[in-house]
């Protein structure tokens, strides 16, 4: 239940040696006319070690929805260090091969889309819904945004943030999938709030969902280019 314990440790590894291997084995690795890369090695033999530990825990989590989920969570924070941060290669073996298998890649495609429906439950039920966070400033407010409408289009953009290092397009296109159901699913329910509002189609929620319309689409169509 703690995985950022050896992923941590890990990180610090290769930190704590990396100055060591730069000024003490590189130059020999070049004397001898090698290509290695000696950080990245050393980085490359303990990450084999964090997917063995992966491998042999993801079977006891996939079926505890908290547990998988703060794995997927602390794997995606570490693998995001290790490439910002310590320069590995995509290319070399990672965590997101171990997420991309077929049985741990369907269990958090399912958490997913469940604590995505959570959060649009309570992002429409909330008192806030229906009113722009930035209502009071309006040379930012031009498009009058509802607060629910906001933050759906943050959660979609935190969900793409959490699959784009995924490492082949199928995927990656699977998560896409995610998106245009959700994207579907929010579409009926505001067409299920705006029903209950014909009758007053001046009113303050009915222009509010015309609102929150115009800027999901809006937001959609800047994304197109975002291959």
């Amino acid at each position: 239940n703690k995985p950022e314990w050896y992923l941590t440790q890990v990180l610090m590894w290769i930190g704590n040696h990396s100055k060591f291997l730069d000024d003490k084995i590189q130059p020999i690795l070049d004397k001898a006319g090698s290509s290695v890369n000696a950080v990245l090695e050393f980085s490359r033999a303990l990450v084999m070690l964090i997917l063995e530990k992966l491998a042999a825990d993801i079977p006891c989590l996939l079926y505890d929805d908290t547990l998988f989920c703060h794995l997927v969570d602390e794997v995606l924070l570490f693998e995001r260090e290790l490439c910002s941060v310590h320069g590995y290669l995509s290319s070399f073996p990672s965590c997101m091969h171990i997420l991309s298998e077929e049985s741990c890649f369907q269990r958090w495609l399912t958490v997913e889309k469940k604590f995505a429906l959570q959060k649009m439950d309570s992002m429409l039920s909330s008192e806030a819904a229906w009113i722009s966070q930035y209502k009071d400033i309006t040379d930012v407010d031009e498009m009058k945004v509802p607060d629910c409408a906001e933050t759906f289009m943050t959660l979609l953009l935190v969900i793409t943030d959490r699959y784009k290092n995924l490492p082949t397009a199928s995927r990656k296109l699977q998560f896409l999938g995610l998106q245009k159901e959700l994207v579907d699913d929010f579409r009926i329910r505001l067409t299920q709030v705006m029903k209950e509002e014909t009758r007053a189609s001046l009113g303050f929620r009915y222009c509010a969902i015309l609102n929150a319309v115009n800027y999901i689409a809006t937001v959609l169509a800047d994304w197109a280019d975002n291959v």
